[in-house]
């Protein structure tokens, strides 16, 4: 790609690429990503104990069979008590975890998993996760038995790990005194 003398972010530099958002999407932003789950017991003990997320909200859909946990690092204690508001204020919350569960998939011997996105066909590739330190978090992963797909000093890009979460899906873990050296190449 040919690079003009505008910065890499440019529309100049990204055919495609609108100069200036449609006044229409000016109160939008990202909320949340979600991720099918095996056993809520695993996942919200590993997106709490292990990453330290909270629980913003549970919703529970009986008649679908199904179950969504909203986890994420806002202080749940600032959310309101009444359980339409706190719904109300969970989805205006930015860059949440939208937790999955349809009922049974813990207890069915049959059931195999979901695709994480990273093997063939490969889609979806991950979530990241800013940290203090990358190289001390990790060692707590370690310590706590969490699985590694990419550990800091591993492979070319040192100073970002790659993690997995009880039904595989990988999480990036990067650190904001390191990622500006890992990625100048690049930038």
């Amino acid at each position: 790609m040919a690079a003009s003398s505008q910065p890499k972010e440019s529309p100049a530099n990204n055919p495609g690429l609108q100069s200036e958002p449609d006044e229409a999407t000016k109160g939008y932003f990202f909320q949340q990503t979600m991720f099918r789950i095996k056993d809520p017991k695993a996942s919200l003990d590993f997106y709490s104990r292990v990453l330290g997320m909270s629980l913003l909200k549970r919703l529970d859909f009986p008649e679908m069979k199904f179950s969504l946990y909203f986890m994420g690092y806002e202080n749940p204690q600032t959310a309101p008590a009444d359980p339409t508001e706190r719904t109300v204020w969970t989805f205006g919350q930015k860059a949440t975890l939208e937790l999955t569960h349809n009922w049974g998939t813990e207890s069915d011997p049959e059931f195999k998993g979901y695709h994480n996105g990273n093997t063939d066909p490969r889609g979806f590739g991950h979530i990241g996760v800013t940290v203090d330190d990358a190289y001390k978090a990790c060692e707590r992963f370690e310590s706590l038995g969490v699985e590694f797909v990419k550990k800091p000093d591993d492979g070319k890009m040192k100073g970002i790990a790659f993690i997995k979460d009880p039904d595989g899906y990988w999480i990036e873990i990067f650190d904001l005194k390191r990622i500006g050296n890992v990625t100048t190449a690049a930038a």
